[in-house]
């Protein structure tokens, strides 16, 4: 039997050129797809959804996101990435169990459809054991998200991840994942190879994981350019050389790229993924909105790591607002006339660009006829942004957590009124959650202070342990990270 639901009355940012914006439309969702969009006759049978005076567009997607870090969420507010490197992977990846990493996918997945984020890329170097990749992949289901599980590295330390000596190879586990939770593409999660790439390992090791990878026919995700390793490792260069470029890579970060190296992957039709709040706090260098724009190309969204970054889209489309325009006004400064980003422009990369990126926007990214239901109504008559005299403005410049209404994922309504519907995966949740974060405190040798409130781990120079020498920081070499 059809499942049939009708939105009514929303206005509607489709995202889609061919359709634009839409005023009190309605939107009638087939099993799972969108069938009809406009003004629609009763539809006997139908679930009818009121979103008179609510605002309509397609669920927000984050295209790099390491979720199992979800229990240690602002651990490390003011760290940089040598901090981070230090603490989270020396500290607290060793000790995850299977059931901490279920904990935070699961909690980090929900707190994303309560958010209005529908597909999350779950790039998840905690791969300590097949049994934490299966928690992790089981930890997303539950949640009824979308998701790309990009499968990683084990997180056993800085050592397995930084050195372009480092020869370890990616785990041959990912070919069992993909055989038991990914058997066909087209379901609602999806599987990707989370890959360290040349900044991070020895080229011999970066050339055998894509290889793998794409004999596995799985998109690639690749973080290059951060920091002082991006000039010094001439990552995109050796890829470049190898014949290794492709159109079914994202490159996540970008920011200290030379401009031909950055012109190459936008040529081989890469696609991009940036974190402009991580970028810019951990050191991490410019984020390449600019620099993208001039070659014709846009980014996709992610809110990285939520040990120290906001972990909602809202977040992440205000920081990267203020550094595309800060960076484009500069540009326009220096006689370059390449223009100002708009909010379209990035509503346009936390939607479709963001489908594109997972390898998803023939079937998410735009509220489009023959598309996937993956939608979030908002509400913006609430005090932090009414009157919303600019739908596009108010959402990316004022909207927040509390404006998102309602969540569907393929035609499934998780969220309405405001809340999310299955309240006890809530409180379920959020008690695995805590309970975790308790356990890795505790294992990692961190002293609990009042209540829920734990001491920050101890900042280099102040009697705590000695931050690895990376070349993050010191600008030397590239056989360390």
């Amino acid at each position: 039997m059809t499942r049939r639901t009708v939105i009514r009355g929303a206005d509607i940012l489709t995202m889609d050129p061919a359709l634009g914006d839409l005023a009190g439309a309605d939107v009638l969702v087939e099993d799972g797809r969108i069938a009809a969009i406009g003004r629609l006759p009763p539809v006997q049978g139908a679930d009818l959804v009121d979103a008179t005076g609510l605002v309509m567009l397609p669920g927000f997607v984050d295209t790099h996101r390491h979720t199992w870090q979800t229990v240690l969420r602002s651990a490390l507010p003011d760290a940089d990435v040598a901090e981070y490197a230090t603490t989270v992977l020396d500290g607290f990846a060793p000790h995850f169990r299977p059931e901490d990493v279920y904990a935070a996918n699961h909690l980090g997945a929900l707190a994303a459809l309560d958010a209005g984020i529908t597909t999350l890329l779950d790039w998840s170097h905690i791969m300590n054991s097949p049994d934490h990749a299966d928690e992790a992949v089981r930890g997303l289901a539950d949640a009824g998200i979308r998701a790309v599980f990009a499968h990683g590295a084990p997180g056993l330390g800085r050592d397995d991840w930084f050195g372009a000596d480092n020869t370890n190879l990616h785990p041959a586990d990912i070919r069992r994942v993909r055989d038991t939770h990914f058997s066909s593409d087209d379901q609602l999660l999806t599987m990707a190879m989370a890959l360290r790439g040349p900044e991070l390992s020895s080229m011999e090791s970066t050339e055998h994981d894509l290889r793998l990878g794409r004999e596995l026919g799985l998109r690639i995700s690749v973080h290059v350019g951060m920091g002082a390793l991006g000039p010094l490792c001439r990552a995109v260069e050796r890829l470049d050389a190898a014949g290794l470029l492709a159109d079914d890579t994202t490159y996540i970060h970008c920011s200290n790229l030379t401009p031909n190296a950055l012109a190459r992957l936008v040529d081989t039709g890469g696609t991009f993924s940036i974190s402009a709040a991580v970028e810019a706090t951990l050191g991490l260098g410019s984020p390449p909105f600019d620099r993208l724009a001039a070659l014709g190309a846009r980014p996709s969204l992610s809110a990285d790591i939520e040990t120290a970054s906001a972990g909602d889209m809202f977040s992440q489309l205000r920081a990267a607002w203020a550094v595309a325009r800060l960076a484009g006004h500069a540009r326009l400064a220096g006689g370059d006339d390449a223009g100002l980003p708009t909010v379209r422009d990035l509503l346009a990369s936390a939607t479709v660009e963001g489908a594109r990126a997972c390898g998803l926007d023939g079937k998410i990214g735009s509220v489009t006829v023959g598309k996937e239901a993956d939608l979030v109504l908002l509400d913006l008559s609430r005090l932090n942004v009414a009157p919303a005299n600019d739908p596009a403005g108010a959402i990316v410049q004022a909207a927040d957590t509390s404006n998102v209404a309602g969540v569907f994922v393929a035609g499934v309504p998780v969220k309405l009124s405001g809340r999310l519907l299955d309240t006890s995966a809530t409180g379920r949740a959020l008690r695995l959650g805590a309970a975790s974060r308790d356990y890795l405190y505790r294992a990692a040798g961190l002293r609990q202070a009042k209540g829920a409130l734990f001491v920050a781990p101890p900042r280099p120079g102040t009697g705590g342990h000695r931050p690895p020498e990376y070349a993050f920081r010191r600008g030397r070499g590239s056989t360390s990270g």
